[in-house]
């Protein structure tokens, strides 16, 4: 049992990483579709590139969407209208009007035209009812058959819709049954009358209409023809396109969708789980290979795998749901956070990984891959210092002009036009802009849950108002002045060689928050000729000296400053020798134990605490320079850069001689302006 505790505390960490690799590759394994998949792969317009294809079965070929759609279109044209009819309209309106003009003809005593004008009313309310006056204005066509029911009763007639009468065409077939020159005199008190009492009778019934489309609409078949067993589908070289192209979908859908047994869905499940493995064992490797600190630190491990469960989670839900909606999904949001994060080649290996997985779930696959690897290579590109907000709002601009360009280019290489494109799609790649946009407060949320840090948070850790720093300015001047002072030259030469610019910076402010612990036991924060280190012992004082390191550790804990700034604190004296009070100790006595008089490490292992650790000796033994001028400032810098160079201080850091050479110009360049000589002013 002891032997078992033992080795599961000697390898936790590695057991821990190899149970994250097996619950992600489980979670993604899960997340993927289960059903088989067609062999070949094929496209619209492309020639055929594999040897000729036979049927391997009998099969039915499957309609086109927009061969459905065409003769949905021609079934809603070509089925009657219908109409209900009121005929209770017709008596009702017939005598109110035929009693009317009973009393109100103004010549009663002319009865021949009375009698006219009464057989000329009633003749044409008799032919428009007859065939009907519609009550709303309907642009079918006339030739369109309808059926007219009987309000209250199961009687039903066939017609033509060009045979109803309209309110335009009820007032011309009035005029013209009105025109004789007899009707002069009272044809405006026959118009009036015949308007007053005029009532629309037919009222298109738009429920019944559609309900019978709806029933009519089903008997349509989805399929058209049958190919039969060995029947050649295509041949090599031929072009996809046409009838060829329709075998083809209907055969690769009969496969996708094809009940499996319980034998063919493990061996299914067995496949997809090599190559997610393959997918996730690559990322790992080059994370191992080249992000050795990252691939050692398990919590930043689960984070990146963390988000490609994620990504593939919301994307297998989409299709599964809602794959119309497919790109609205912010897919370059991952990139972008693992660059906030980390770096930017992590960020890009890592988001080609999680596509070539997705190419699993998606249709059009291969469209699909190729439009969100341009989109995440432009994130990575075009997004820079992050903590600047007009930076992720000009690059998900330019994400999105990406999206709308590639998916406009393949849909043309698709169609081989534009009439049937669809401007909603342009709008989901403008709401995934929108969402990508998401990513600001999602790097908050990580932040704190997984206790990692951001430009965005090294930008709020740099304000001076900050109450560490407060503190620091307040307690220790000379060390708060020394930090700006370090952290201005650390800033100009990380951007020389283009390392983290801000984290260097932050860095820089916080190295020497050790040094409130005891103050007044640095030289920078002496305000008088008192100095409490002549009062010990050699050795006691450079053990205070030598403690700043440990008290800053033990400040930024307490102050949850993060691990990355802490770094910059434990390394920024390496391994080096507290030497003025080394040799004090050595002329009371020869036989030093040097260790008592180093600082306990570790050296720097990035370029950023590198640049720290030379800036901060550079700074602050420059003020010991008397009459400053170019060449004893660069003797200077030559002097102290290399003998931390001869101790092997830069060892552990991944910087190169060249970058080294570099930071020294730049620290003499500014040396130079910080001592440069002023004009003596007259008393």
């Amino acid at each position: 049992m002891k032997k078992i505790t033992h080795y599961l505390y000697t390898y936790q960490s590695s057991i821990y990483k190899l149970l994250l690799f097996v619950v992600s590759v489980f979670f993604i394994v899960y997340l993927l579709p289960k059903g088989g998949s067609f062999k070949y792969q094929f496209e619209k317009g492309k020639v055929w590139q594999y040897k000729n294809l036979y049927a391997p079965f009998d099969f039915s070929i499957e309609k086109s969407k927009n061969q459905i759609n065409e003769e949905e279109k021609q079934l809603e044209k070509q089925l009657p209208l219908y109409f209900v009819a009121d005929t209770s309209i017709v008596k009702n309106v017939t005598l109110a009007l035929l009693n009317e003009f009973e009393i109100s003809f103004p010549d009663s005593l002319n009865l021949d035209l009375k009698n006219k004008s009464k057989n000329t009313l009633s003749n044409s309310l008799s032919v428009i009812y007859q065939k009907g006056l519609l009550s709303e204005d309907l642009t079918f066509s006339e030739s369109r058959e309808v059926i007219i029911q009987i309000k209250g009763s199961n009687k039903a007639s066939k017609n033509l819709f060009g045979n109803f009468f309209t309110s335009e065409s009820a007032t011309e077939f009035l005029q013209k049954s009105i025109s004789d020159s007899i009707f002069n005199e009272h044809r405006s008190y026959l118009n009036n009358l015949y308007f007053k009492h005029l009532k629309t009778n037919v009222r298109y019934n738009s429920n019944k209409t559609l309900q019978h489309y709806e029933a009519e609409k089903t008997k349509i078949l989805p399929t058209q023809g049958l190919v039969k067993e060995n029947t050649i589908i295509i041949s090599k070289g031929e072009v996809v396109e046409g009838d060829k192209l329709q075998q083809l979908n209907s055969l690769k859908q009969i496969y996708t969708s094809q009940v499996w047994s319980e034998s063919n869905y493990n061996w299914i499940v067995f496949g997809y789980s090599i190559l997610v493995v393959l997918a996730l064992l690559m990322l790992v490797l080059f994370v191992k290979k080249y992000r050795p600190s990252i691939f050692e630190n398990n919590t930043k491990l689960t984070f990146i795998f963390f988000n490609i469960i994620l990504m593939i989670a919301i994307t297998s839900l989409m299709v599964r749901y809602q794959s119309s909606y497919l790109y609205i999904v912010p897919i370059c949001i991952m990139p972008l956070i693992l660059k906030a994060f980390f770096d930017a080649r992590l960020g890009l290996f890592a988001h080609v990984i999680t596509v070539l997985l997705l190419g699993f779930i998606v249709p059009n696959s291969y469209e699909y891959m190729f439009l969100q690897i341009i989109a995440g290579i432009i994130t990575i590109l075009t997004i820079s210092e992050l903590y600047k907000r007009a930076n992720l709002f000009i690059s998900v601009g330019q994400i999105t002009l990406v999206y709308i360009i590639a998916y406009f280019s393949f849909y043309i290489i698709h169609e081989g036009n534009i009439i049937e494109l669809k401007l909603e799609t342009f709008g989901l790649f403008v709401l995934c802009g929108l969402a990508t946009l998401f990513a600001q407060p999602l790097i908050y949320i990580f932040e704190k849950i997984f206790g990692l840090v951001s430009d965005v948070s090294l930008l709020e850790l740099s304000d001076t108002n900050s109450k560490l720093l407060k503190d620091l300015a307040d307690k220790a001047p000379g060390t708060f002045h020394h930090s700006l002072n370090v952290a201005n030259l650390a800033e100009a030469a990380a951007n020389e060689i283009g390392a983290n610019v801000m984290l260097t910076r932050v860095g820089a402010l916080y190295h020497d928050i050790g040094k409130l612990k005891e103050p007044t036991f640095f030289i920078e924060n002496q305000n008088n000729n008192m100095n409490p280190h002549d009062e010990i012992s050699p050795k006691e004082s450079a053990q205070i000296i030598i403690d700043h390191v440990i008290s800053g550790i033990e400040i930024a804990k307490k102050n949850r400053l993060p691990d990355r700034i802490i770094d910059f604190i434990r390394t920024h004296h390496g391994t080096s020798l507290v030497y003025y009070f080394y040799s004090k100790e050595k002329e009371i006595n020869e036989n030093v134990d040097i260790t008592k008089f180093q600082y306990p490490g570790p050296k720097p292992f990035s370029k950023e605490t590198a640049i720290l650790m030379m800036c901060d000796s550079v700074e602050a033994a420059s003020k010991s320079i008397k009459n400053p001028d170019y060449t004893k400032i660069s003797t200077f810098v030559e002097q102290i850069i290399e003998k931390q160079k001869s101790e092997g201080q830069f060892l552990n850091a991944n910087i190169t001689f060249k970058e080294i050479e570099q930071i020294k110009k730049i620290l003499k360049q500014k040396l130079i302006n910080i001592y440069h000589l002023r004009i003596e002013y007259p008393d």
